[in-house]
């Protein structure tokens, strides 16, 4: 996530990737820890900041990174920007906003996998500036009342925009969980093991009628809310602090600890190497023919199921 990130945000400085650009820097174990914990028939609803969620799923870095610069072999063929896409091959629905909206969404389809009694869970992502809004009251209480096989990820990144948390909210998100009837689960959203194993609870619970559980990963946001924020709102005190729990340093400390250890550089050539030939690829890919501009605005014939995730190296990687 952080190579094809930080190659994208080089693309967008030369030009090539329209509009503003948006990542996740710094938070990268929430989306890939928690999503590594679902199961390929699972659903899963990844926002702005969560493109490990993409990758876990087996979303290809080449279809990314031409999605970033609207190319035709993007994942949505070159529209809805670098924000708004998902890929239902793998079973990622395309978000709509990076507000609760998508909660929703998954309540709706984990409400579906109950009713066709399908062992089967939802997993949505949200921010914690989205807490004050209605879509998150109303999913909350709808998933607990019907007992929905939904996971509900709080992303707690310390900022929405520019609102500190204090200024958000008098009562902590994760406390609302009690209130609406179902758990409520605060852990290290730098870790990318310990969401694994958050999730992986969440999971099991949810598959076996538990209901929904809503965790809270807290992490900071790095960069600013998107390039062109130069994020002069946060202490710099603030940042220098969560730069010393940096998750991927964390998972390097852990994996070098080992015996024997794991060979870190190597992993980190080969991630160059693929998201350099990817950037090669998706440099060379085809704009998209404006005569096809129309093309799938409207539904044609019956609708296509969501596809499932293809990760060979994910949790469930022998069933899938």
């Amino acid at each position: 996530m952080r190579g094809i990130e930080q190659r994208a945000m080089s693309l967008y400085r030369q030009g090539k990737v329209p509009g503003s650009f948006y990542d996740g820097y710094g938070q990268e174990a929430v989306s890939a820890g928690a999503t590594f914990a679902m199961a390929a028939a699972d659903r899963i609803c990844a926002l702005h900041r969560d493109l490990a969620a993409h990758i876990v799923r087996g979303t290809e870095p080449e279809r990314i990174l031409a999605q970033y610069m609207g190319r035709a072999t993007g994942v949505t063929g070159g529209r809805d920007g670098n924000v708004h896409f998902g890929d239902r091959d793998r079973g990622v629905v395309g978000m709509v906003s990076m507000l609760p909206d998508m909660m929703l969404v998954a309540t709706g389809m984990a409400m579906a996998f109950k009713l066709r009694g399908e062992a089967r869970a939802a997993l949505t992502f949200f921010g914690d500036g989205s807490t004050s809004r209605g879509d998150f009251h109303e999913a909350l209480n709808w998933a607990a009342v019907q007992r929905l096989p939904v996971i509900f990820v709080l992303e707690n990144n310390q900022y929405a925009y520019s609102t500190p948390l204090a200024r958000q909210f008098a009562v902590e998100p994760i406390e609302r969980a009690r209130a609406y009837g179902m758990p409520g689960v605060r852990v290290d959203g730098n870790d990318a093991e310990a969401m694994f194993e958050v999730t992986r609870a969440a999971r099991a619970r949810a598959i076996d009628g538990g209901g929904p559980t809503l965790i809270e990963a807290v992490t900071m946001r790095m960069h600013g809310h998107a390039a062109h924020d130069d994020m002069r709102y946060v202490p710099p005190q603030l940042l220098e602090r969560w730069r010393e729990r940096d998750p991927i340093e964390l998972q390097q400390r852990r994996l070098t600890a080992l015996a024997p250890p794991f060979d870190v550089a190597a992993l980190s050539d080969a991630v160059q190497a693929e998201v350099d030939a990817a950037t090669e690829r998706a440099l060379t890919a085809p704009m998209p023919d404006p005569a096809t501009a129309t093309d799938g605005v409207f539904a044609v014939g019956e609708a296509v199921p969501l596809g499932d995730g293809r990760a060979p190296w994910s949790g469930f990687a022998r069933e899938s």
